[in-house]
């Protein structure tokens, strides 16, 4: 059930999700892992090929909450440039972009959008020793300010800010449980890993009402007209099985 449903929400969000006329779009990356993370690999038991750590490139529009875009990779170069070609083949008219401080982004925005994108970074800036607690492995390295950072055209300065795309990271680790951490709930399988993204971003986009709009994303950004329930990945699995043919044989009469 999951691939099905995960294939055909994949190829529903390509679909429907273009020809967007949106002003501002905000991208992120959120860390995920699977089977085990980068650093326990080599010591893992017959590790899968694709096994470390997964990162999940997001897009999403502040005005309508709508998550444009989607990728899982890597956090390299490579994998920025398939992202922000996709952004970018989704969109009908030049916008304005707030990434984070990643380098990847620079080099990448300029070859997808070929430089018509007003794009800016938001570089936080922190504490230059992190202090690592020993009992959950994580930093304490404190955010000691940020610096807003043009990089291609003019973007206006107020409108630079990763605020909702952060929020959207909060949102997706308390929806999904595969990105809950120091749990057992990572996923075992690459292709699961996406399949459950796919689901998720279909849910969220056309069926979760959004509590600011009191609509879905997919309504406010004119893309659907209804709000839709789980009914909607139902009937989509229904339909993608409706066009496969079915195996005939030979007829065997049923014994009493």
């Amino acid at each position: 059930m999951l691939i099905s449903a995960g294939q055909v929400c994949a190829d529903f969000h390509d679909d429907i999700v273009r020809d967007l006329n949106c002003t501002k779009i905000k991208c992120d990356e959120i860390w995920s892992f699977c089977y085990a993370k980068e650093k326990n690999v080599a010591h893992a038991i017959n590790p899968p090929e694709f096994a470390g750590d997964v990162w999940t490139w997001m897009a999403i529009d502040p005005d309508s909450k709508l998550v444009v875009s989607y990728y899982m990779g890597s956090r390299e170069s490579d994998c920025a440039f398939e992202f922000l070609c996709d952004v970018h083949d989704r969109l009908s008219n030049r916008v304005q972009i707030t990434t984070d401080g990643l380098r990847s982004y620079v080099e990448a925005m300029e070859e997808a959008f070929e430089g018509e994108v007003d794009y800016a970074q938001i570089v936080k800036l922190f504490q230059t020793k992190p202090n690592i607690d020993d009992a959950t492995g994580f930093s304490d390295q404190a955010n000691i300010g940020m610096r807003k950072q043009k990089i291609l055209g003019s973007p206006r300065k107020s409108d630079v800010t990763t605020n909702h795309v952060e929020r959207q990271n909060l949102t997706m680790r308390m929806s999904m449980r595969r990105f809950t951490r120091l749990t057992n709930a990572f996923s075992k399988k690459l292709d699961n890993h996406f399949n459950m993204l796919s689901i998720y971003f279909v849910y969220y986009n056309f069926c979760r009402i959004h509590k600011s709009l009191h609509i879905t994303p997919a309504m406010e950004a004119g893309g659907s007209d209804t709000v839709h329930d789980l009914g909607l990945i139902v009937d989509l699995i229904e339909a993608e099985e409706a066009k496969k043919p079915r195996k005939r044989g030979p007829y065997k009469k049923r014994s009493k």
